[in-house]
């Protein structure tokens, strides 16, 4: 693996794994919007698991190509979905916001394919 697929790859765990940090601890610029949405409740530690297996997976991908392919598959496959879940809920000024952890996902995905 390259040192730019490993740094993208890092900086997209890390960012991600912020995100599931901040579903668990229920801060309100997530936890509101998730309501607002019409996500019910309980599915909240689900999502926020989610995040944190495809951060983790990332992580291992970095000495485990496969397994960080896998991560960010998984992980396209959640934001492309909570960009849907946006839209559902015609909140279109928040779709940036989950494009903004499905670009970096898809380019750490894409550069350990490639490495």
């Amino acid at each position: 693996m390259t040192i730019t697929a490993t740094v993208v790859s890092l900086v997209a765990a890390a960012w991600v794994g912020f995100s599931a940090f901040s579903v668990f601890t229920h801060k309100a610029w997530v936890v509101d919007n998730l309501a607002d949405y019409g996500v019910p409740r309980s599915w909240w530690v689900w999502l926020g698991s989610a995040k944190a297996i495809g951060a983790v997976g990332l992580v291992v991908g970095v000495w485990i190509p496969p397994i960080g392919v896998a991560a960010a598959i998984g992980l396209v496959l959640y934001f492309a979905g909570a960009v849907v879940t946006v839209l559902r809920a015609r909140a279109y000024s928040h779709v940036p916001f989950p494009l903004l952890y499905l670009a970096p996902v898809a380019l750490a995905g894409l550069m350990t394919t490639s490495a």
